[in-house]
């Protein structure tokens, strides 16, 4: 009986070294998806390269977490982002792609062959990597931006001003970022909130002295956003001027949008010790090209984009990078 018992334990003992040691070879592995993953591989797919794509923890990318989607060429209609999305995918598996659930864990790009592991398991090698990772929007951490992300809460004004058209909003934060958001507002919105944590802008001067002399911009120094409310959406954010301070006090704005210009990171942590990125995290292409310091290593879309970071930009990013994939291997052979 022991013996029986014994000879199972070694069998799993050789499944579970199979599965540790489980490693698969591919032409082109694409890492995330998103407008321009899945770009890259409907036109990595019709090269004939047999892309492999794993989608990463969010399928779909940042848009799957955005409700209309009205400035994408195409859709005349608008389009919501899940199914637009769902539309780019299906595309995508139509010239064979082969789409899988799985995250990028770690990487290797020291030799010719690219080594990628997934889910601390399995081993891609593969002759050309396109990273189309994404960038993830930076939250404040307060549960409201949970509870109205697609209904008052947006992290991209260019995306979504365009639905607040004559109303009040809100934008969170002190650099230039915050500062270009509350500008692009103002062109469209009714009176736009600045709220700055501290008691100065981080933005450049330009920036500064366009926002101080836009008049329906309104900045409020040293505000922290304690929370939101509202029945249907947001109507409204709860801020504590002063905080930590004896003047401290608490004060209700009436708004109807809630923009995060914070910041984003961009998801690139396992491939800093191959690519070049900049000070953010970013990673850096040749100008003009999706080649990155790595040969065979091309990016795409909101990781190597820091200025646009819109889904028809990244879908073009995505195309260029597939492009740059197939001319390497070609070159190559």
């Amino acid at each position: 009986m022991e013996l029986f018992k014994s000879m199972d334990n070694l069998e799993e003992d050789k499944n579970q070294e199979s599965i540790e040691t489980d490693v698969e070879k591919v032409k082109c592995l694409i890492i995330g998806s998103g407008p321009a993953g899945y770009t890259a591989a409907i036109y990595a797919a019709r090269a004939n390269l047999s892309p492999v794509m794993y989608e990463g923890l969010q399928p779909g990318g940042q848009l799957t977490t955005t409700t209309e989607v009205e400035n994408y060429p195409g859709y005349p209609e608008g389009v919501t982002g899940p199914v637009m999305m769902e539309d780019f995918k299906k595309q995508a598996e139509r010239f064979g792609t082969d789409i899988r659930w799985g995250l990028a864990t770690s990487a290797d790009f020291t030799g010719d062959i690219h080594k990628v592991t997934i889910d601390n398991k399995k081993v891609i090698e593969a002759e050309s990597v396109i990273i189309a990772t994404g960038a993830t929007a930076k939250y404040l951490g307060i549960e409201a931006e949970k509870k109205y992300a697609g209904s008052g809460v947006s992290a991209c004004a260019t995306c979504d001003g365009f639905f607040y058209r004559g109303k009040d909003v809100a934008v969170v934060g002190g650099g230039d970022t915050a500062a270009e958001e509350a500008m692009y507002l103002a062109g469209l919105c009714k009176k736009v909130y600045l709220i700055v944590r501290k008691n100065y802008l981080r933005a450049s001067k330009v920036m500064q002295e366009r926002v101080f002399n836009t008049e329906n911009i309104e900045v409020l120094f040293e505000h922290n956003t304690k929370d939101l409310f509202g029945e249907n959406g947001v109507e409204g954010v709860v801020l504590i001027h002063k905080m930590g301070t004896p003047e401290e006090k608490e004060v209700r704005i009436n708004i109807d949008g809630f923009f995060l210009a914070i910041g984003h990171k961009p998801n690139s942590d396992i491939f800093t010790d191959y690519v070049d990125t900049d000070e953010v995290g970013y990673i850096q292409t040749i100008p003009g090209t999706s080649k990155t310091k790595a040969e065979g290593v091309f990016a795409c879309g909101d990781v190597m984009d820091p200025v646009y970071r819109q889904a028809v930009t990244a879908a073009g990013s995505g195309c260029k990078a597939a492009i740059d994939a197939e001319r390497y291997l070609s070159e190559k052979s």
